[in-house]
């Protein structure tokens, strides 16, 4: 068990899997992450096969420990994720958090960063060989696999020394603590989470216990955390959060000693990417830092396509992203930073759309905005947008995306898997969260919507989201044009002579990916209340009058007609830019139920 960063073993597990003749080779990435889309799911959430949840009932909104899910129970599962369709499973953090600290069963508070938390296995004395026992399962299945990060914060390690008086800090135990000009004091915890007066610097602590402190020994410096210690500026990424306690990313030594940890983390358990958690927290070049490493060492042992994407948590998301991925081209820099970023842009316009509070003509705003934001930016992969992780809910979100409306459990059903249609034509990596196939509807608190999926209703194939999720994304893997089309919103017109976005809620969301010589199309009606029959605008060039669009897929129970193309002569276009236009132009009728969404392509 390695302790530090430039030990024996540690150092003959990065040895091994380098590609220069050993037997341990790493498992190669996916020649495209759009080929995939990834079941995001909490390991303490998920599944034990063994043994059934801690707490009743299982979506208690007020219970935040451990409910005893564990990498078994992820193993076990496995088939049921990949004949969803999914292509990758996205883990929840894994890595040791202390073991005195109930509430971390999410993961996030990590105090030994090469090591898997001995909670999450069924026999804690082999938890790393479990984890990989995992890995190596899923890569079996036909699954790619990606470890949620932190490096922004560790766990609960030590108490702050509270002035007398200071009641914030008292009430906590010294867990929280406020910011000041200079650092404050501490004790740092032992094994059992006690305080220890007499443990003031962590690297004077004589023999450090296993499991407590920070590991690996690099990183048992006082110096490389913030102990809340504030810049004096208005800077809210500064601070704990709660008890977990932030690291000073701007500080070389620690971006040295995190960046050699993950990469032994990626070597360990042979792992294809990595979510990246906080990541507009990170100070300085950090995150491109971060990024960089990661993809050269994973290049550097055979995966050449290895995934980072980041958490950017904020309202004005979209620029802020624009800070954190690839690198901006009228810089000089060498480096390319992280891939990509969870599409939060996307979630806070794309959700309320779906949901009819807001008009389909804000998502169109959303995306012409980005393309101005992210005008200059490269990813790795080139064209940043097109590699988003894209969702509609999450464990962060408090809410779910499935209302159930009392005395009405399935009235808005049919909501979800419009918003899940859309969202997996759109342009980017669709992300599922875990339970969303079986219809969980969490909201209101963090554990709300962190539910113990094994606990009820567990892991039906035959219910009617599991179902539809499955035949939509059949779909996507059948038609390229989902995946790596060029995206264009359509006007529609419900009298056949005036085209436009819909710019009031409750309206008809219409959109084409072309790739080639193929155009597929998702129209949406986003209402609850009545059918709508409108024209959508199709390319003229690849669509003639004479032509038909089939339907894909409909997540309503009829096999709708084939809709023909018709040639539009008398017409006025709205077009996105804000001028107006006229035909000739090429259109399908399409006629809607209430919250019904369609597929469609010649």
């Amino acid at each position: 068990m390695p302790d530090s960063l430039f030990s024996t073993e540690f150092q003959s597990v990065l040895d091994a899997v380098k590609d220069n003749g050993h037997s341990q080779k790493a498992f190669p990435s996916p020649a495209d992450w759009r080929d995939q889309w990834i079941y995001f799911l909490m390991v303490d959430r998920f599944n034990n096969a063994s043994a059934p949840p801690r707490h009743t009932p299982f979506d208690d909104p007020d219970f935040f420990g451990f409910q005893g899910g564990n990498f078994a129970g992820v193993r076990n599962q496995l088939s049921y994720i990949k004949d969803l369709g999914a292509g990758a499973i996205w883990l929840s953090p894994v890595l040791k958090n202390v073991p005195f600290e109930e509430g971390t069963y999410h993961g996030y508070g990590i105090h030994d960063f090469l090591h898997a938390d001995p909670r999450f296995a069924a026999d804690p004395a082999h938890a790393d060989d479990e984890l990989r026992a995992l890995v190596d399962a899923a890569h079996a299945a036909g699954l790619y696999v990606i470890l949620d990060i932190v490096l922004n914060h560790t766990g609960n390690v030590f108490a702050y020394v509270c002035d007398p008086g200071e009641g914030h800090c008292t009430s906590t135990g010294g867990a929280e603590a406020d910011l000041r000009p200079t650092p404050r004091a501490v004790q740092w915890r032992d094994e059992t989470g006690h305080a220890r007066a007499d443990w003031p610097d962590v690297a004077a602590i004589p023999s450090p216990p296993r499991n407590a402190v920070l590991w690996p020994r690099e990183l048992q410096q006082n110096r490389l955390l913030r102990r809340q210690q504030t810049d004096g500026s208005a800077d809210d990424t500064i601070g704990d959060f709660a008890s977990l306690k932030q690291f000073r990313s701007d500080f070389v030594e620690l971006q040295q000693a995190l960046i050699r940890a993950y990469q032994y983390v990626i070597a360990r358990f042979d792992v294809d990417g990595f979510r990246i958690d906080t990541l507009r927290y990170l100070k300085g070049k950090f995150p491109l830092l971060f990024g960089n490493s990661m993809r050269e060492f994973a290049l550097s042992i055979g995966k050449k396509n290895f995934f980072t994407f980041g958490e950017v948590f904020v309202s004005d998301a979209e620029q802020q992203i624009a800070r954190f991925i690839g690198r901006t081209t009228s810089t000089d820099a060498d480096l390319v930073g992280v891939d990509a970023a969870l599409d939060y842009p996307l979630y806070f316009n794309l959700k309320p759309v779906m949901k009819g509070f807001a008009p389909p003509s804000n998502l169109v705003d959303m995306y012409q905005f980005r393309k101005s934001v992210e005008a200059g930016v490269l990813s790795s992969h080139g064209d940043a947008t097109r590699y988003f992780v894209t969702f509609l809910d999450n464990h962060d979100v408090k809410e779910r995306i499935r209302f159930v409306q009392p005395g009405e459990e399935t009235a808005f059903d049919d909501q979800v898997t419009m918003a899940l249609a859309c969202l997996f034509a759109l342009p980017g990596i669709p992300c599922l969260y875990y339970g969303t196939e079986q219809g969980l509807k969490g909201r209101g608190s963090d554990p709300a919507v962190r539910e113990a999926l094994w606990g009820s209703p567990g892991f039906d194939r035959s219910s009617f989201f599991y179902r539809q999720i499955a035949a939509m994304t059949h779909v996507r893997a059948q038609t390229p044009a989902l995946r790596y089309g060029r995206f264009y919103f359509r006007q529609i017109s419900g009298d056949g002579e005036h085209f436009g976005i819909s710019t009031f809620p409750n309206g008809v969301l219409a959109f084409s990916r072309i790739l080639m010589d193929q155009e597929a199309m998702v129209v949406a009606n986003c209402t609850s209340q009545e059918s709508r029959s409108f024209d959508v605008i199709v390319d003229a060039t690849l669509n003639p009058p004479g032509s038909a669009f089939r339907t894909l897929y409909t997540n309503k129970a009829h096999a709708p007609a084939p809709a023909p193309v018709v040639l539009k002569t008398h017409v006025t276009v709205n077009e996105l830019n804000g001028t107006t236009g006229s035909g000739p132009l090429n259109a399908v009728r399409v006629d809607l139920a209430p919250l019904e969404v369609r597929i469609l392509a010649l």
